[in-house]
């Protein structure tokens, strides 16, 4: 594991995934997709690199554990595009409003997901549960 890799969310791999497959046109439903495809990719390279997830102390109640698994967010492809040189940064913020416009219209998560279908948060530490 390269140092710094446990706190890496893009990876080389990630970027050319978004290179190959963005498109300024890009309906909602494409965008969608797109973030499950990056989403899979960084699943996968950080199993088969063994990159475990950084070290974190619960500033709650002080509890030392591994963090939750990383995972791209519909917004984080949008600024990606820009940050990677992939889009220009008019088309991508008209976009990241477009996104999130749908995002309240249709009632989905930062990932994409029906917030009916998101795991409800409970009050407290979320190591605890």
């Amino acid at each position: 594991m390269g140092a710094g890799d446990a706190h890496r969310v893009w990876f080389p791999e990630m970027v050319e995934h978004l290179r190959l497959r963005w498109r300024d046109d890009l309906s909602m439903e494409a965008l969608l997709e797109l973030r499950g495809e990056l989403d899979e990719i960084l699943r996968r390279i950080r199993s088969t690199r063994h990159i475990s997830n950084p070290v974190f102390k619960c500033p709650a109640c002080g509890h030392m554990g591994r963090g939750a698994d990383p995972h791209v967010s519909v917004r984080a492809t949008i600024v990606a595009v820009v940050r990677f040189g992939v889009a220009a940064k008019e088309p991508a913020r008209v976009l990241e409003k477009a996104w999130s416009a749908y995002r309240n219209t249709v009632g989905l998560d930062l990932y994409g997901h029906t917030t009916a279908s998101a795991r409800a948060q409970l009050p407290g530490c979320s190591h605890a549960r």
